[in-house]
């Protein structure tokens, strides 16, 4: 079920109107039906997987707060990290790893058939599988304690808004509200939910949906055939793509839990206003970035030693962060460009670096422009399906500057869709805060929309696309 058809929506109908009627404890098994009912849409096999998952964790979770020496508790966190990242390894990396030991063979000589597994992605199984991890790792730590029951941390893992693509929410967070009484919906939660769903379905079905069109027109073709306008064109459409695709997903996910008494976690701040690299992974994927620097960066040693000790464990980070994505030498390749852009931006800069609104606004619009650039060079990578595609459609912006009807389409679009998100969004980032738009006058919220109500009528594309994400 996809967030922007009739479909889900006649799901979340029905599912809204008898969690209405029950009582807490009613609620959370609505809850947990409802979740594997949506994760079970999609193929009812992978329910064995989540099911799986969720239990493993839940009795080490158990065994890690019972131990009572340090010995055992690791092993016990051991037995986890083995289970979660052994699914991960299996089911997401077994045939690219097998396929690139053939490679290495036939270059050695092998000339033989070498047979490489073809395994179905479990959808969404990047983001539960963290959100997991981090309970067995904070009870490790002792920053929680163990869920109440099976049946709440059950609930916690197959919670449906952001189960398949996120956000990649910490235990403290959700399953604290999992297990509390939660208030019945009211004015202020209502009119949040409505904004965030609106502005969510916005950003997927007219920016992203339009703009794959652009995307793929681009990255589909030959990429000896491009031009480097249409080069260009191709890696902008896919940036707003990407950002429009999955921050819609994150938005209508907080909206659809705001309405069920939820709060998720925010996962986008405008990144495409960031200001340097650490600025943007501070905007970007905030669920993700904030993992990996919380149960990866930090633990290998994050900043604490010297500066060759830090850029090893930015680009450890950012080389796990880009092989997240998927198995395949691009989605590596663009984790490795953003540590060393990470790296660098990090030597360049002072320790006593100056804050970014203090800047002249020249120069503040300078780093954006530059940054937004630099982020749209490492999407060519993360779209591109090989290193070559990618290293070509490069090498194209160096010459082949031929101006073509295509062109003059995609930055007509560009113009009359990116324009005014981009616009809407300067306002947002002035006033400080991401719903600012729902404490202003019911007017100007009306006017924003129907606006929005009218574009969804009028300008979607008649081909929709699944969310990006989750195929990760």
């Amino acid at each position: 079920m996809l967030f922007h058809t009739f479909t889900f929506w006649t799901f979340f109908a029905v599912v809204a109107s008898l969690y209405a009627m029950l009582r807490h404890r009613g609620q959370n098994a609505l809850l947990l039906v409802a979740g594997y009912v949506f994760y079970g849409w999609w193929d009812w096999r992978f329910l064995i997987l989540i099911a799986l998952s969720t239990i493993t964790d839940y009795f080490v979770g158990a065994r890690i707060h019972s131990a009572t020496d340090d010995p055992s508790r690791k092993r016990w966190l051991m037995v986890s990290l083995v289970f979660n990242i052994g699914l991960l390894g299996i089911f997401k990396y077994l045939g690219f790893a097998v396929a690139q030991v053939g490679s290495l063979a036939h270059l050695l000589g092998y000339t033989g058939p070498w047979w490489v597994p073809q395994v179905l992605l479990p959808v969404g199984i990047s983001f539960y599988t963290f959100q997991s991890l981090a309970y067995t790792i904070d009870l490790y730590r002792r920053r929680i304690q163990p869920a109440q029951s099976l049946f709440d941390y059950a609930t916690y893992v197959s919670f449906f808004p952001q189960l398949l693509a996120g956000p990649i929410e910490r235990p403290a967070h959700l399953l604290g509200q999992v297990e509390r009484l939660r208030e019945p919906l009211n004015d202020q939660r209502f009119r949040e939910g409505l904004y965030l769903v609106l502005t969510g379905l916005f950003r997927k079905v007219i920016i992203a949906d339009n703009f794959a069109l652009i995307a793929d027109a681009v990255f589909m073709r030959p990429a000896a055939e491009l031009s480097a306008w249409e080069v260009l064109v191709g890696v902008y459409a896919f940036a707003f793509q990407i950002y429009g695709d999955f921050s819609g997903y994150s938005t209508m996910a907080q909206g659809i839990a705001r309405w069920l008494g939820f709060e998720l976690m925010d996962n986008f701040r405008h990144p495409y206003f960031a200001q340097s690299p650490r600025d943007f992974w501070g905007r970007w994927h905030i669920s993700l970035s904030t993992w990996l620097r919380d149960y990866l960066y930090i633990p290998l040693g994050g900043n604490r030693g010297s500066s060759w000790f830090t850029a090893r464990n930015l680009m450890i980070t950012m080389l796990i962060g880009g092989l997240w994505h998927g198995a395949s030498w691009t989605f590596i390749a663009w984790g490795a460009v953003h540590g060393a852009w990470l790296v660098v931006h990090r030597w360049m800069s002072s320790s006593q670096v100056e804050a970014p609104e203090t800047s002249p606004l020249p120069v503040r619009l300078l780093k954006i422009v530059g940054t937004f650039h630099v982020v749209c060079i490492t999407w060519l990578l993360f779209r591109a399906t090989t290193l070559e595609q990618a290293w070509i459609m490069v090498s194209k912006l160096t010459t082949d500057w031929r101006w073509t009807p295509f062109t003059a389409y995609a930055l007509g679009m560009f113009a009359t869709l990116a324009g005014p998100l981009l616009i809407y969004e300067s306002w947002v980032e002035r006033r400080g805060h991401l719903l600012a738009l729902t404490h202003t006058h019911w007017i100007a919220r009306a006017v924003v929309y129907l606006l929005i109500v009218i574009a969804l009528l009028y300008l979607a594309p008649q081909r929709s696309s699944e969310f990006i994400y989750f195929q990760f």
